[in-house]
């Protein structure tokens, strides 16, 4: 792998094991075999990606998948703070949500987000409710990291 295509890898930020569980699950359901990175709230995840206190430095991920609802530092904390740094303002970020709130849904389009998607996290319901579960498919066909 050359330094401007880096090993392709997921982070995940969630603080519910069932939902971490679950994204594991339709991931290999799809045949998607790349390494998941798994940070338990936004503060925890802003520490790995930087390298801060006791945490190693990860590699820079293909994308970053983040639930809304987080203790200590939510969804769309962590959102604005990656887009806010320089090294993070260009990652691609999914949002996962339980809610189809529209205030929600509005502050992650002001923050670029690049897609959302409905929990629980089902790569089945193509075009039902207009959940961007299909927009998450193309970007992972566009990353080529389905084998």
């Amino acid at each position: 792998m050359s330094p401007d295509h880096p090993a392709p890898s997921i982070l995940l930020v969630e603080d519910d094991q069932m939902d971490v569980m679950n994204v594991q699950r339709e991931l290999r359901r799809q045949n998607i075999n790349v390494p998941i990175v798994h940070a338990r709230n936004g503060r925890e995840a802003l520490k790995m990606l930087r390298g801060e206190g006791d945490e190693p430095k990860i590699a820079k991920p293909s994308l970053a998948m983040l639930d809304i609802n987080m203790p200590r530092m939510n969804g769309l904390e962590l959102l604005e703070a990656l887009r806010a740094d320089p090294e993070f303002a260009d990652l691609n970020v999914f949002i996962m949500t339980t809610s189809d709130l529209d205030t929600d849904r509005l502050k992650a389009q002001q923050l670029a987000v690049s897609g959302y998607i409905i929990k629980p996290l089902s790569f089945d319901t193509f075009g039902e409710g207009g959940t961007s579960i299909d927009g998450f498919s193309l970007f992972l066909d566009l990353l080529k990291l389905k084998e």
